[in-house]
């Protein structure tokens, strides 16, 4: 995300944070919202992939029962994956994003709702490189506890396709470099970019409606004066945007999750596709299944932008860069 798209004006080249300011910006808005929403997005993975509600009831439910069985740090499984890649994953969609609406919007100068939504589907096919091998492992380390729980409710073994080795394996807290040692050697580069394709139908609408989306809310709210909207504007303003496009593109995360999960529960299913998944996702729970997650995936994405609106508007990078002058 962009210092541009954060601000209704642009402003002159010379008053633009350096590409290495909005770097920082969005490697610490991400490292920080990451930690905050953690749980959250923990819960959502769990409530996606449960058939039915066997296990949890919602959300409140969910981080209640790991908290109990797991701990305070199990409701941070997979957050390293997501703390050491989130950085990267930020400074391609960012770059991306400034890259295409130069090309198509003559420096961003001005404003065109088609070219807004055609950078932002740029950013989400390049952001894909990194999202879909840290969302891979980061699934498998969240829905652990969950297949944890459902055995000892139904006292049964799982049946799963294993990424890790002994039959005790189940029980076992996974580990990031395992899972993706396991995929590597067994399935090549593959098998790190499983549910490429969701992850793709996933981001790309997101960013198609995150990015003009907040862009015209941020505008209502430009002050003459300062050149830009108030804090409390921007940050509402992300807030918003991120909700909606959260929400809206909840099926099709629902879908990336049940694919890109290999571990599965007794009677379970595994899925050939997107087409397979939604199919039997339709048929088998029927079509509120693709809705699961829907308010967890709000309430995760929603401070991830407002969040990246105050470091944004507050000049964390460019407060650094000043300190190495």
């Amino acid at each position: 995300m962009s210092k541009q798209d954060l601000s209704h004006s642009v402003p002159p080249s010379s008053s633009r944070p350096s590409v290495t300011a909005k770097l920082i910006n969005g490697g610490v808005a991400g490292l920080v919202g990451v930690t905050c929403v953690f749980p959250i997005d923990l819960a959502k993975t769990r409530l996606q992939n449960q058939h039915g509600k066997d296990i949890y009831k919602g959300m409140i439910d969910c981080l209640m029962k790991t908290a109990r069985a797991e701990g305070f740090l199990g409701m941070y499984r997979g957050a390293a994956v997501n703390l050491t890649l989130v950085t990267p994953e930020k400074a391609i969609k960012l770059a991306a994003n400034d890259f295409f609406r130069q090309l198509l919007m003559e420096d961003g100068m001005q404003r065109n709702l088609k070219m807004e939504m055609l950078a932002g589907c740029g950013a989400g096919i390049c952001q894909v490189v990194v999202t879909c091998p840290m969302e891979m492992l980061k699934i498998q380390l969240q829905d652990a506890g969950r297949l944890v729980h459902r055995q000892g409710a139904a006292s049964a073994p799982s049946s799963s396709r294993s990424y890790t080795t002994g039959s005790a394996s189940t029980h076992k807290r996974p580990s990031a470099t395992l899972i993706a040692w396991e995929l590597l050697r067994t399935q090549g580069l593959a098998g790190l970019y499983r549910g490429l394709g969701a992850t793709l139908l996933r981001d790309i609408p997101f960013s198609v409606i995150y990015f003009p989306l907040f862009a015209n809310l941020n505008k209502l709210g430009f002050n003459e004066s300062t050149g830009k909207a108030s804090f409390a504007h921007s940050f509402m303003s992300g807030c918003v945007a991120g909700s909606i496009a959260a929400v809206t593109v909840t099926p099709l995360d629902v879908l990336k999750t049940r694919i890109q999960t290999l571990k599965k529960g007794l009677g379970e299913d595994s899925y050939s596709g997107i087409t397979d998944c939604a199919r039997k996702l339709w048929i088998q729970e029927g079509p509120s299944a693709l809705m699961k997650g829907a308010g967890c995936r709000a309430l995760v994405i929603a401070p991830l932008f407002g969040i990246a609106q105050g470091v944004y508007f507050i000049g964390i990078g460019e407060r650094i860069l000043k300190c190495f002058e």
